[in-house]
C-alpha cells in the first residue's frame, strides 16, 4: 500500500471535478452546440474570465441580489485599485465585446463556451458553471426570439434529450402591470426587486383601488399552460382596465403563434419570470424532468447600458453541468480503441510500435501504447507487434479471433469490417 507523505487538500466547498468520463460528455455537449451554431451563421468568441464591477454596477443590470454574490477583488495595477470580478454571467460580458469591437455591425450573431462564477455560501451549489451560450445582436423580433429557441431546441435534440418543457414569460408584460397599477414609485421598485429575485408572489399580493384592474389582473395569473388564442382573449379582457399593455401583449402573442406554427410545444406563465435583470421582453426557460436545463430572453435595452447604441438584442445559455449528468456513457460516440504493444520490447519493435500507433491515429483511431498499468482486458482490440516476418498479431477480445497481418492498413480494413 502506497503512504502518503503529507496532508490531503480536498477541493474547494462549490466546485467539481470533472473526471474522463465527464469531459467526454462536456465535449460532446460542446461539438453538438458549436456544430449547430455554425451552421446558422454564428460566430465563436469568448470574454475574459475577469472583468471590472463597473461594468455591472454602472448600467444597473444585476440585482442587488446577484450583485451581492459576484467574486470581486482590488486589481493593483498601477495601485490604481480598481476592482475586478470573475465574470458572474455571460451576456453582459458579450455586449461590451460588441461595443468594443463590432459595433458598427447591424447584425451579430455571437456563441461562446464559457464558465461563470457566483458565490453561495453554504458550498453545496456550484460555485463555477460553465455555459453554452448563444447572443443574437440586431436581427427582427420576434423572429429572432423564436430562432433562439429554435437553436436551442434543435442542440437538445441533437443530443438524444427529450421531453424538454419551454416556459415562456414576458418581462414586458410584467413590468407594463407594474407601471399600470396605483402604485408609487418606491412601491413599484420594490415589489419588481422581489420578482426579479424569484417571488413572484408579490405581483399577486397587490390590491388595486379599481376593482375592474384587480379582476385583469387576476386574469393573468390564470395564465399558467394557455395558448396563443387564449392570450388574445386576455388582451381584450384587460385592455381597457390595464392600459400601457398592448404593445408587449401583442409581442408576447406574435411569439406564441409562431412557435404554435412550427410545433413546439410551451407553457405560458408570467410567474416563469425569475431573474430577468436586464430582460425587456421574451422571456424562455427550459426543463427536463423539473430540472432547469438553460434559458434566456430578449434585453433591448442591456447594448445602450453598457455604452454602445440603441439596438434589438437577445440571448439564451444552456447549462453545461446539467445536460452532462442527463448524457448516459452509452451516447458518447464510439471510437475505435487498440492497445499496441510490443511483443518481446526490443528497439525495432518499440519504434514499430510508435508508427504503426501513428498511422492508426491519422486514420481516426484511439491507439494507446502500452505501458503498464493497464490490463488487455479494457480493450477489444489488441495489436503485438513481433519481430518475425508477419510482424503484426491483432486480437479480437470479443469474437476470440486472432488475425496475422502485414501492415496498418490491414488493420483499418478489418476494424471497418467489424466495427461498422
Amino acid at each position: 500500500m502506497r503512504k502518503s507523505s503529507g496532508m490531503r487538500v480536498e477541493r474547494c466547498k462549490g466546485s467539481r471535478d470533472l473526471l474522463p468520463q465527464d469531459m467526454a460528455r462536456f465535449r460532446r455537449l460542446e461539438a453538438v452546440f458549436r456544430d449547430c451554431c455554425l451552421s446558422r451563421g454564428y460566430e465563436e468568441i469568448r470574454t475574459p474570465v475577469l472583468e471590472y464591477l463597473h461594468l455591472f454596477t454602472t448600467a444597473g443590470t444585476l440585482t442587488p441580489d446577484m450583485l451581492g454574490r459576484v467574486y470581486s477583488f482590488l486589481d493593483w495595477d498601477g495601485w490604481s485599485g480598481e476592482r475586478v470580478v470573475l465574470r458572474p454571467d455571460g451576456t453582459i460580458p458579450t455586449a461590451r465585446l460588441y461595443v468594443d469591437n463590432l459595433a458598427e455591425q447591424d447584425l451579430a450573431k455571437l456563441f461562446y463556451v464559457e464558465n461563470v462564477f457566483s458565490f453561495e455560501e453554504t458550498g453545496q451549489e456550484t460555485r463555477e458553471r460553465w455555459q453554452c451560450g448563444a447572443e443574437l445582436i440586431g436581427g427582427t423580433r420576434p423572429v429572432a426570439d423564436v430562432e433562439l429557441i429554435s437553436l436551442a431546441m434543435e442542440v437538445l435534440s441533437k443530443l438524444g434529450i427529450e421531453a424538454v418543457e419551454i416556459r415562456l414569460s414576458h418581462a414586458g408584460v410584467i413590468k407594463a402591470l407594474l407601471s399600470a397599477l396605483e402604485l408609487s414609485s418606491q412601491e413599484r421598485s420594490e415589489i419588481l426587486n422581489q420578482v426579479l429575485e424569484g417571488n413572484v408572489g408579490a405581483l399577486a399580493q397587490i390590491k388595486p383601488q379599481a376593482p375592474e384592474a384587480q379582476r385583469a389582473l387576476s386574469l393573468f395569473f390564470d395564465l399558467a399552460g394557455r395558448s396563443s388564442a387564449f392570450m388574445k382573449n386576455l388582451k381584450s379582457l384587460s385592455g381597457a382596465a390595464l392600459p400601457g399593455l398592448g404593445p408587449g401583449l401583442d409581442d408576447f402573442i406574435g411569439i406564441a403563434q409562431m412557435l404554435d406554427s412550427l410545433g413546439y410545444s410551451y407553457q405560458a406563465d408570467l410567474a416563469s419570470g425569475r431573474d430577468f435583470e436586464y430582460y425587456t421582453g421574451l422571456i424562455f426557460q427550459l426543463f427536463v424532468g423539473g430540472a432547469k436545463v438553460g434559458g434566456g430572453g430578449r434585453y433591448d435595452d442591456l447594448i445602450p447600458l453598457v455604452g454602445g447604441r440603441s439596438i434589438p438584442a437577445s440571448g439564451f445559455a444552456l447549462y453545461a453541468h446539467q445536460l452532462m449528468d442527463l448524457l448516459g456513457t452509452e451516447d458518447l460516440p464510439a471510437r475505435r480503441r487498440i492497445l499496441v504493444k510490443a511483443e518481446s520490447g526490443g528497439a525495432q519493435e518499440l519504434r514499430s510500435c510508435f508508427d504503426i500507433a501513428g498511422r492508426l491515429r491519422e486514420a481516426r483511431c484511439v491507439a494507446e501504447l502500452d505501458l503498464g498499468g493497464r490490463r488487455e482486458a479494457d480493450f477489444r482490440w489488441v495489436l503485438s507487434v513481433r519481430a518475425e516476418a508477419a510482424p503484426l498479431l491483432l486480437s479480437d477480445r470479443v469474437a476470440g479471433e486472432r488475425f496475422e497481418i502485414a501492415s496498418a492498413a490491414e488493420v483499418l480494413k478489418i476494424l471497418d469490417e467489424r466495427c461498422n
